[in-house]
């Protein structure tokens, strides 16, 4: 019997794809989160692609008065501040990996599918991508951080040590400080990532900027 896949919002920009992309929601949010974006990429047709929103699982989560709502991962209090729950990490790793199985069972080689991500979705995006057994083609991490910094370099994948990674923050940020992100930049760098940074005047959001630098980097990706 074939493994349970995440539920998921399916948009594709064209027939017959040649790429896709794995775009993780944040804290509370859902895969509609980012639907509209597609649009607003502005992709051109000669370049079909297979968006997936998957919904996270639904979770109670710590900082929240144990409220329950879609989280990728739970939240609480530790010594240090937010403390991030490995195991839920991990967990949501595995389901994300399930779905890169999935476009590759559909004819999308693995080298087309990018990872993306926002806030807690960016987490499970390189935790995932940095770690995935399969070349990838990129991942797209947007106001987060690195979830297991420390891990990494025992870790990481050989296969993925050039992936592209395109980070972009907002320095008005109330959410996740810019300076975790680009304490997670640095890092990633340290490990020896390329990374395309960007930052903005923005709160812990998109905007349109972002949104055209993100096309920008995709499309050459993808080409």
């Amino acid at each position: 019997m074939p493994d349970t896949l995440l539920p998921a919002i399916e948009l594709q920009t064209g027939h017959n794809p040649i790429a896709s992309v794995i775009w993780l929601h944040g804290l509370g949010a859902d895969g509609n989160d980012f639907v509209s974006v597609v649009r607003e990429l502005k992709l051109p047709d000669h370049l079909p692609i297979r968006f997936i929103f998957p919904h996270a699982p639904m979770r109670p989560v710590s900082i929240n008065g144990g409220y329950v709502m879609r989280a990728w991962y739970d939240l609480g209090q530790g010594p240090n501040g937010l403390q991030s729950n490995e195991q839920d990490i991990r967990a949501s790793q595995i389901e994300i990996e399930k779905l890169i199985e999935h476009e590759i069972s559909r004819g999308v080689a693995s080298d087309k599918i990018i990872l993306a991500g926002f806030s807690q979705g960016g987490v499970i995006a390189l935790q995932t991508g940095l770690r995935h057994n399969k070349k990838l083609n990129g991942i797209m991490a947007l106001s987060t951080y690195l979830g297991m910094p420390d891990l990494l370099e025992k870790e990481a994948s050989a296969i993925n040590k050039t992936i592209p990674i395109f980070m972009a923050h907002g320095d008005q940020d109330n959410v996740i400080n810019i300076s975790l992100g680009a304490k997670s930049r640095d890092a990633l760098s340290e490990n020896g990532y390329a990374i395309d940074w960007h930052d903005y005047p923005m709160a812990h959001s998109v905007c349109m900027q972002e949104i055209e630098d993100a096309s920008a980097w995709m499309q050459k990706q993808l080409v």
